[in-house]
């Protein structure tokens, strides 16, 4: 697939099957979110890859929109650790790029996952360091169930042309 394929087609997969994910695969979508551009490249992240199925199966009872992580095969928490910024409050794009790697990374390898939200909804951020023994130095951002997809996907047009603006507003 290539580049504009992949960006162009992929979608937030939120149902899947029982079939396991191949570690390989997901060993990648952690190499494409190191990958990824950080302010002064200080790539201020951590992950912690979730395979446990006890585990997957308990955010749920704390994240209200997290419902299909009981499906999902595996989970990546996206984290940060501000002490490591070059540039301080940045690791919250910074992250956010790396969440964009891995989900293209999935999509590209025929994987399917969703962007479930965790900062800056302070007891999601909570919940998720007493699930996981997240250090207090470092801060949850996001988490992205992962398994392979169970639910039609596409290319939609989402182009807007109203909302460019050339040169000025």
């Amino acid at each position: 697939m290539d580049a504009l394929d992949c960006l162009m087609t992929r979608r937030s997969i939120r149902k899947y099957t029982d079939q396991p994910v191949d570690a390989a695969l997901v060993d990648a979508a952690l190499q494409a979110a190191m990958s990824a551009p950080s302010a002064g490249n200080s790539q201020p992240w951590h992950f912690v890859l979730v395979t446990d199925r006890e585990t997957l199966d308990a955010i749920p009872g704390f994240h209200p929109y997290s419902a299909m992580c009981r499906q999902a095969q595996a989970g990546i928490l996206v984290c940060a650790e501000p002490a490591l910024e070059k540039y301080p409050d940045f690791w919250p794009i910074d992250c956010s790029a790396a969440v964009q790697n891995i989900l293209l990374a999935l999509h590209a390898q025929n994987l399917g996952a969703v962007w479930v939200s965790v900062y800056p909804i302070q007891d999601r951020v909570e919940n998720f360091r007493k699930l996981l023994g997240i250090p207090e130095s470092v801060i949850p951002h996001s988490f992205i169930p992962i398994g392979h997809p169970d639910q039609p996907s596409g290319r939609a047009d989402r182009f807007k042309p109203e909302r460019i603006h050339r040169n000025r507003w």
